[in-house]
């Protein structure tokens, strides 16, 4: 799989809130580190954010490729809609960064952005 190829399917499982499909990125041992939910498995990280969110949409403006310590890193430049309660979506863009094994699954997942613009929402999540 390519890195954009890896960054669409990333998109539109994410779009779909389709967590069995977001999770074949992802080696068996992945984790993801976010700025709201901290260091988690993917496994334990993605029905929790869905499960928190009310509404989201992802567009990739870029995909860029690279390598760290021999092994692929993709990273995927999004703009995103998001919502963790009705009538709350906000806007917001990222770099989501992620690390790949040898057999191009993602290991670490970084999801980087300014979360000042979503942290009173999160906050309110399930309230």
């Amino acid at each position: 799989m390519t890195s954009d190829q890896l960054a669409e399917a990333y998109v539109d499982a994410m779009n779909h809130a389709d967590v069995a499909r977001v999770l074949t990125l992802f080696a068996p041992d992945g984790a993801v580190h976010s700025p709201l939910y901290g260091t988690i498995p993917a496994t334990d990280f993605y029905p929790a954010l869905f499960k928190d969110t009310s509404a989201a949409k992802l567009s990739l403006r870029a995909s860029m490729s690279g390598t760290r310590a021999g092994h692929d890193v993709v990273s995927l430049w999004l703009d995103s809609e998001w919502a963790f309660a009705p009538g709350e979506s906000q806007p917001y863009m990222s770099v989501d960064v992620a690390e790949l094994d040898d057999s191009g699954k993602i290991t670490q997942f970084y999801v980087v952005f300014d979360s000042a613009v979503l942290r009173d929402a999160f906050d309110r999540r399930g309230k």
